[in-house]
């Protein structure tokens, strides 16, 4: 049987609460949690020189595998970045036996189908409908992701993340409770070998204990080259012909 470790509380009285580290009783809970406070999401980790934030476009978002088709898979969740970037999450819990082999080969898939047959629109359109259903606006909730003194200019946000669309500039996560050694490997070398994804496991551990419950982000398997590839992608002059096209 696997050790479990386990973290230590001092609470208000200065007491010390030892708490075990626990897992989710279902998957669905990490995926809500998740939706509800995207800041574990380590942003700070991901990105140490510019710290990652995020905009919730939606859960369960369907993937065609054809333009026009109709959705074939569906997403666990799709954020977007302050600099327009789509980042493709899928939770799993360490103690589903896929989450290594084909927890991948379902995120390429995502990945390979929803670059080609979104459209920004469509991802407009949920944005806005998840942030309502959250008592909120879209507008408000990207200028606040994209921040005062940022590059990226609010109003040509969405032309951003058309743009990283169709460059395939994406960033895959896999959120897990516990991730293998073999997956954190399979991550790596996915990074070393691609030009434009940028492939990254990120730790949930939860841990539980007096009534209280702690959450322990943390992100593998992500290199330093890694994050620059797609955060910090080539820029080159626009000609007239391209400027007008835009």
């Amino acid at each position: 049987m696997t050790s479990r470790g386990h973290v230590f509380l001092i609470d208000g009285r200065g007491e010390l609460l030892r708490m075990p580290e626990e897992a989710y009783p279902l998957e669905a809970d990490l995926q809500a949690l998740l939706a509800r406070h995207p800041d574990l999401l380590p942003g700070d980790q991901i990105d140490p020189g510019d710290p990652r934030r995020w905009l919730l476009v939606g859960r369960e978002i369907g993937v065609p595998p054809g333009d026009g088709e109709p959705d074939w898979w569906s997403l666990d969740h799709l954020f977007l970045d302050q600099s327009g970037i789509p980042t493709f999450v899928e939770c799993k819990r360490a103690s589903d036996t896929r989450s290594r082999r084909e927890v991948v080969a379902q995120m390429l898939d995502y990945a390979a189908n929803g670059t080609a047959y979104w459209s920004v629109d469509k991802l407009r359109a949920k944005a806005e409908a998840t942030a309502n259903e959250m008592g909120t606006t879209l507008d408000p909730a990207i200028h606040e992701l994209v921040g005062p003194g940022a590059e990226l200019d609010p109003g040509n946000f969405w032309d951003q993340v058309d743009e990283n669309l169709r460059a395939g500039r994406v960033r895959l996560l896999f959120v897990l409770d516990s991730a293998s050694r073999e997956l954190r490997r399979l991550v790596e070398f996915l990074n070393e070998r691609t030009k434009d994804v940028e492939f990254a496991v990120v730790e949930v551990k939860r841990y539980a204990g007096g009534g209280s419950e702690v959450m322990v982000p943390r992100v593998l398997g992500l290199t330093e080259a890694a994050i620059s590839k797609i955060t910090k992608p080539s820029r080159h002059r626009l000609d007239e012909d391209e400027l007008l096209a835009k």
